[in-house]
């Protein structure tokens, strides 16, 4: 069974919808910018790829992540012609970290804020009467843990619509565990280049509708979901390991039934940091062997910073866009690519014209737990 997708919708640092994510994401426009939540005399790291929806430079406020997963699921069942209206469609969210920068400014600042709006179904359910809610919380992998089980739904006869997204707000805790780790901070994200230092975190939701192949009469289709291959090593609490994440993309090819020779492009998960992207790209190299060389590969982290468990999702929505437009964004201040990146058609500095009828989106996350989803265009 192949799904399809007829809803996109998404926010970031570089647009709040898919059209203007895209547009920015295309001119090589990024959200990079001074942190805002934050007390800049606490971290080494003062830039961030936020959200530009608060108030005033210090002043954060609870919600943010449930605000932004009601825009971007907003904007899919619009897209879908659903409305408002989501009765009886299960929406499944993957996310990292749900709502902890609102339990963190309870805690701090005794910011008002229910327990109960840790989990999304709450506000889901307020705002599209939504009764069916299931969150997956899998790192940096979690919206396209959720993209496969929407999928499974469907396949197994159990909702002929299904809306899946992801999201995440940076939270302080993460972002000063990032900054401990990273002692000398990265001024910019820089995938698969030999001086990367490290990531930066980004804001970002992301959300699509699914369904069942038999569309109705003048429904129209933004792509079909092919497979998503995924895989959960347990072997480190951070460092990925290489042959899970290559058997993650074989997995995704034999649910798709397609081979790596047939795919146009490959969507990175790219943190920048040194071992990811390392891994990551030999990882490829080893799954597409002679065929490493055909598809162009690029990735969006460098301008909408790392979106942890929407990062995935949100690769996917681009990944439509590129199918329905011909351009490639391109993998922006990539000066100088590793060693092991060389021969790999890479989009640099610019976008690209080409032609995608299939595409190959990454998503891996912190214990091993690995995402790759094959989509095809209509």
């Amino acid at each position: 069974m192949r799904p399809s997708i007829t809803g996109l919708g998404a926010v970031a640092s570089v647009g709040r919808d898919v059209e203007e994510i895209f547009g920015s994401l295309c001119a090589g426009r990024g959200g990079l910018g001074p942190m805002r939540g934050f007390d800049h005399g606490l971290y080494n790291g003062r830039q961030l790829f936020e959200i530009d929806d608060r108030s005033a430079p210090g002043v954060d406020r609870p919600l943010r992540a449930t605000g932004f997963l009601l825009d971007a699921v907003a904007q899919a069942a619009a897209d879908a012609g659903l409305g408002d209206d989501l009765s009886g469609i299960p929406v499944l969210v993957g996310t990292g970290l749900r709502e902890l920068r609102s339990a963190e400014l309870r805690w701090r600042d005794g910011a008002p804020f229910d327990i109960d709006r840790l989990h999304f179904g709450t506000a889901l359910r307020e705002r599209f009467g939504t009764a069916d809610t299931l969150t997956v919380s899998n790192a940096c992998s979690a919206s396209l843990y959720t993209l496969a089980l929407g999928a499974d739904l469907l396949a197994l006869g159990e909702a002929d619509t299904v809306v899946v997204a992801g999201v995440d707000a940076i939270t302080e805790s993460m972002h000063g565990l990032a900054d401990r780790v990273q002692p000398n901070p990265p001024t910019s994200l820089r995938t698969l280049d030999a001086n990367r230092r490290g990531t930066i975190l980004g804001d970002g939701a992301a959300a699509v509708v699914l369904r069942r192949e038999d569309l109705r009469r003048g429904e129209r289709a933004r792509g079909r979901l092919r497979g998503v291959g995924m895989t959960c090593d347990a072997k480190h609490p951070t460092a990925p390991d290489r042959e899970q994440v290559a058997e993650a993309m074989r997995q995704a090819h034999r649910h798709a039934g397609t081979r790596p020779q047939d795919i146009d492009m490959v969507m990175l998960h790219g943190t920048g940091t040194p071992l990811n992207d390392l891994v990551e790209i030999t990882a490829y190299r080893e799954v597409f062997g002679d065929a490493a060389g055909d598809p162009v590969v690029t990735g969006i982290k460098p301008m909408t910073g790392h979106t942890s468990g929407s990062a995935g999702l949100l690769g996917l929505v681009v990944a439509l866009q590129t199918m329905a437009t011909d351009r490639v964004p391109p993998l922006v201040n990539l000066d100088d690519p590793i060693e092991e990146a060389a021969g790999v058609r890479l989009v640099r500095g610019r976008e690209t014209k080409h032609e995608v009828s299939l595409a190959q989106v990454h998503g891996f996350g912190f214990g091993g737990i690995n995402a790759v989803a094959i989509v095809e265009g209509t």
